[in-house]
């Protein structure tokens, strides 16, 4: 589960620089919910990690995280949310 939620944060990642690109930023009101979902599923797989593997659960969880903010920011940048 860890390994899943550290693919969830890479994809989640690459959709926000795909995102970046411009005419692409509603790309975001994907990525976004996207994110969320994977960053449930990484605080599910911190909380049950084994020993070692918290690290990939950590990192999809952080992964998660930047993308949800910087995309969000991206989205009151761009005038998609009022």
């Amino acid at each position: 589960m860890s390994f899943i939620s550290l693919i969830f944060g890479i994809f989640s990642l690459i959709g926000l620089f795909i995102a970046v690109i411009p005419c692409l930023g509603a790309l975001n009101w994907l990525n976004i919910p996207f994110a969320i979902l994977g960053a449930i599923i990484s605080t599910i797989a911190l909380v049950k990690a084994e020993r070692g593997h918290e690290r990939m659960a950590l990192t999809g969880l952080v992964l998660c995280a930047i993308a949800i903010v910087a995309g969000g920011f991206r989205l009151f940048l761009g005038g998609g949310i009022l």
